[in-house]
């Protein structure tokens, strides 16, 4: 299982994925599904992926290799005019990955499926998010959906859902995801540590900090026993139960 988040800010974007696989109880390894492309001044590009590690990886390769001018050897991710038309090209890509690897084409079975977040600024237009999905369209973040999540999500939504703010700085945006993180990590042991992190500042078209959370991490540790001992804190401040139910005299 995987867990992946990109969120939407004015300031800009912060991704954040987890890292693990599995293929069973006893196969368990850390995969980057994280990655990112830039031309320094020009544009920034980070990709999430989710769903079948073969699709996925193969969907990376493919967007890597294939080339608009072999003599200048640019992927053709990274010629594209607009973030739109690179969703678009991702989404295609992703189509095509399915149908070759399922056996009856892109309509069998969900084993061989995938997904993306797609985030990031081209010079001339503002930084874009989208969500690709396995049959290969798209949707895109606005002011009434200002992130995405693939993978096991559900732990981790309601924090975002409560704290986003359209202000927030990227700090402020890290620190909520790694609630999220941290929450989903402790109701699914399909998920868990190392997490990557990637800031991207609006208008910089140059990647920002990266980071990779793991067991030792000491922000991480003190987010996460901070977290815990808030949320006590929180219930025992809540109202008794009015009707004294369970209270010995």
């Amino acid at each position: 299982m995987t867990y992946c988040v990109g969120l939407l800010v004015d300031r800009g974007l912060v991704f954040m994925s987890d890292t693990r696989t599995n293929a069973g109880i006893d196969n368990i390894s850390v995969v980057c599904k994280m990655r990112t492309w830039e031309v320094p001044g020009e544009r920034f590009i980070c990709l999430l992926s989710a769903g079948n590690l073969a699709t996925t990886q193969s969907t990376i390769s493919m967007l890597e290799e294939r080339l608009v001018e072999p003599s200048k050897r640019k992927p053709a991710i990274l010629s594209q005019p607009s973030m739109f038309q690179t969703a678009r090209l991702v989404g295609e890509t992703l189509k095509e990955v399915i149908k070759d690897s399922s056996p009856t084409g892109e309509s069998a079975d969900s084993r061989f499926l995938g997904s993306f977040i797609l985030g990031g600024q081209i010079n001339g237009g503002k930084p874009r998010l989208f969500m690709i999905y396995p049959e290969g369209n798209f949707i895109e973040a606005g002011q009434d959906n200002p992130f995405f999540q693939i993978g096991e999500h559900k732990y981790g939504r309601p924090i975002i859902i409560r704290t986003y703010a359209r202000d927030m700085e990227l700090a402020d945006v890290a620190k909520l995801l790694v609630v999220s993180f941290d929450s989903t990590i402790r109701s699914n042991l399909s998920v868990g540590l190392p997490i990557d992190v990637q800031f991207y500042e609006t208008d910089s078209l140059v990647a920002g900090y990266r980071h990779r959370f793991d067991h030792r991490d000491a922000y991480y540790k003190e987010i996460s026993e901070g977290w815990s001992e808030s949320l006590k804190t929180a219930f025992d401040r809540l109202p008794p139960f009015p009707h004294g139910v369970g209270h010995q005299d």
